[in-house]
């Protein structure tokens, strides 16, 4: 390998979004990725059947959508397309009806009876400041730029979720659907911080939607890596990264891992200090998957359910509260918070002519090696009788599972560390530039810096920025 000006480890959503970065910026960049594909949390695979594509662990991209580095890149060009399902998402209960989310927030709030009111004055304002709050809450922490708009935000952001969904809303439908937000926070309901995980999602739906990508996650992967390489950087596959001595020269060193895997790639590189503070990061719940190939759509009782992307399974917003505490004294629920999706009834690329996949995963003790399988189809065939004779073959995922598939899913933890006030704008450890590290030539640009988990880029993007300014 010749001399590069950046060598970046891992090709997740961040590694890809650094990379683009600096080549923008002239540099010389190879990407160097342990798997045979590039992708990280975006790959797409034919997990069950032929035919049958299953996204292994993204599948519906808000923040995708709604990521201002994604935005400014034309993807489209590269192949990726979005497709909007009819409802960004629905909540059945157990009465056979189901409460949803529309894209538009007074239709949301028109199903919401009494509640409303105040659903509309809770979203109206954070949709329209979305532009404004993004830039500043998809970052590292400092001053805001937009103070009000911020403040919109963080007045309720704070909250637990559980106090904010009973103080505000009257209703259990209200408060089921906005705890069923908040619960992609994969922490107890209880804790501050986690409405916050339920505003921007919300926020996002009524904004840019809940989108998939034709063809699955892959296909925003593959736009990315192909953007990437047509501006001149380079991708080595089948290459995995044991220390900081087996790479090529570079000046700067940009690694999309937690953590963990930094401590085992610098090891002695890194001061005693830094390094004590790395063992102290703490990793969150691990989750369990189940994807299905089916004969037919999931035959929900609730019709609102058929047309939407995402079905969140979990009555009221005790049983979704119960499911999350529980986690985190290393039990598992009998009825589990529940997330499915459905992107066959809106993208025909996924499953052979007539037939469909099912998505669904929960949230496990972290580490976690208990079978969630019937637990997860139980609650499906409580909203959706005769869901299990529609299935024709499955393929389940374990926390060690996940571990294997992605070395930055510790524990099964998706989001590379918990992101509870401790940690959501101090990851990986306390520092002016938490994408700096001790040693001058080395970055973190992982999901282990600010903002944290999903698919955005953000982390990768900032990484980069922090990269040019040191050296340029």
């Amino acid at each position: 390998m010749s001399d590069y000006d950046a060598i970046i480890v891992g090709s997740g959503p961040n590694g890809l979004a650094a990379g683009i970065t600096l080549v923008r910026q002239g540099w010389r960049v190879l990407l160097l990725e342990a798997k045979a594909t590039v992708g990280g949390g975006m790959r797409t695979a034919e997990l069950t059947l032929p035919g049958f594509r299953h996204d292994i662990c993204s599948a519906i991209h808000p923040l995708g959508m709604g990521s201002p580095f994604f935005q400014s890149l034309p993807l489209a060009d590269y192949g990726l397309r979005w497709i909007q399902p009819d409802l960004p998402l629905a909540h059945p209960l157990d009465d056979g009806t189901a409460v949803t989310l529309h894209r538009s927030v007074e239709e949301t709030a028109a199903n919401l009876g009494i509640d409303g009111s105040r659903y509309r004055r809770l979203f109206a304002p954070l949709v329209a400041d979305w532009d404004k709050i993004a830039r500043e809450f998809l970052g590292p922490l400092r001053l805001p730029r937009h103070p009000l708009a911020m403040a919109k935000l963080g007045l309720r952001a704070v909250w637990p979720t559980t106090l904010l969904a009973k103080t505000l809303f009257r209703t259990e439908p209200a408060r089921a659907l906005f705890a069923g937000l908040a619960g992609h926070s994969i922490m107890p309901l209880e804790w501050p911080l986690t409405a916050a995980f339920g505003l921007m999602l919300g926020t996002l739906a009524h904004k840019v939607g809940w989108p998939l990508p034709q063809g699955g996650s892959q296909s925003i992967a593959d736009a990315l890596a192909g953007f990437f390489t047509d501006l001149g950087g380079e991708i080595g596959l089948n290459h995995e990264v044991k220390s900081l001595a087996a790479l090529p020269p570079a000046r700067a060193v940009l690694l999309d891992v937690t953590p963990r895997q930094l401590l085992a790639i610098a090891g002695e590189e890194l001061p005693a200090g830094y390094r004590r503070q790395l063992q102290k990061y703490r990793y969150g719940a691990g989750v369990f998957k189940v994807d299905w190939a089916l004969s037919e759509p999931i035959p929900w009782r609730a019709e609102a359910c058929r047309r939407a992307g995402t079905v969140h399974l979990g009555a009221t917003l005790d049983e979704m509260a119960l499911s999350e505490r529980m986690i985190w004294r290393g039990e598992v629920a009998e009825r589990p918070y529940t997330l499915v999706t459905q992107q066959s009834l809106f993208d025909d690329t996924r499953a052979p002519n007539g037939q469909h996949t099912g998505w669904a995963y929960c949230h496990v003790p972290h580490g976690s090696t208990v079978d969630m399988t019937a637990a997860i189809e139980a609650q499906v065939e409580r909203f959706a009788p005769g869901f299990r004779d529609t299935i024709l073959a499955r393929h389940t995922m374990t926390t060690h599972d996940f571990q294997q598939y992605n070395a930055n899913y510790i524990g099964g933890d998706i989001n590379g560390g918990v992101q509870n006030w401790r940690q959501l704008f101090t990851r990986p450890v306390p520092r002016l530039n938490p994408y700096s590290t001790p040693l001058p030539h080395l970055f973190l640009c992982s999901a282990a810096t600010p903002p944290g988990g999903g698919v955005h880029g953000m982390c990768g993007y900032h990484a980069a920025q922090s990269v040019l300014n040191k050296f340029t």
